[in-house]
């Protein structure tokens, strides 16, 4: 996992110093963004995740508030923006297939987070990611990977010519949140296998408290989109031909 995150690391800064070689502008708000994001995600897969309070703070850290932080941070468009024309249009094209439509579409984002909440929290697979280290990291890059996809198709603003409008942004996202509260009263009273129950007590506090918290950034950011001025919203283009070979990506 912490190799992941370095390699993550490494590539965004690669792309940054192409685009200051071009004498292209890339805000530094992204950068720390995208950075920060990395560390959340990197703190929370350190600490004693047996005891249920310290495995639920690192779920709200790994699930929620570091894929906000690394969707803020672009990195589509930084990709775009960075690689050669070529490349930056096969990117694009992948961007617009019928698969990866699916995939990052809220709908789809949310099945795969609630779902695998209630999955891990509701079933012995949490004892069993205990048990066994590379099943505990596949549960960690699953949070990581389906927080990610659900913050992109609620708030994103990296390119993606599929995304729905905002009334169905709005409304999966809702149900999303309510799903993810039902399961932090569930689980205060039904702890998973193993865990005791003062434990699964703190942790559902700290899984519906935290989560509420993170969840209202999300929609405060969801509604800062929404009523934005026109000219802030104007449509993306996935790339457009730039001169001596250097490509563009999202003018935004």
């Amino acid at each position: 996992m912490i190799w992941g995150l370095a390699v993550l690391a490494g590539a965004y800064a690669v792309a940054v110093a192409r685009l200051s070689r071009r004498d292209a502008d890339w805000p530094a708000g992204r950068s720390l963004a995208w950075y920060a994001g990395l560390a959340t995600a990197a703190a929370a897969t350190f600490g004693h995740h047996h005891d249920f309070r310290a495995h639920m703070s690192a779920h709200l850290l790994l699930g929620m508030a570091a894929p906000l932080l690394l969707v803020l941070g672009r990195p589509v468009t930084l990709t775009l923006r960075a690689l050669p024309v070529g490349p930056a249009r096969r990117v694009s094209r992948v961007l617009r297939t019928p698969a990866l439509r699916m995939v990052t579409h809220p709908v789809t984002a949310a099945v795969l987070d609630a779902g695998g909440l209630w999955l891990l929290y509701t079933t012995d697979l949490y004892a069993q990611a205990l048990a066994r280290p590379w099943l505990h990291t596949l549960v960690q890059a699953h949070m990581l990977l389906a927080g990610g996809l659900l913050t992109a198709a609620v708030i994103g603003r990296d390119p993606a010519p599929h995304r729905p409008g905002p009334i169905v942004r709005g409304a999966v996202f809702l149900a999303f949140v309510a799903a993810h509260g039902i399961l932090a009263k569930h689980l205060y009273g039904y702890p998973p296998p193993g865990v005791p129950a003062g434990e699964a007590a703190a942790g559902a506090q700290i899984m519906y408290y935290g989560g509420d918290l993170l969840h209202l950034v999300v929609i405060v950011l969801f509604f800062r989109q929404c009523f934005a001025p026109t000219r802030q919203r104007r449509p993306w283009r996935l790339v457009s031909v730039a001169p001596a070979g250097e490509s563009r990506g999202d003018a935004a």
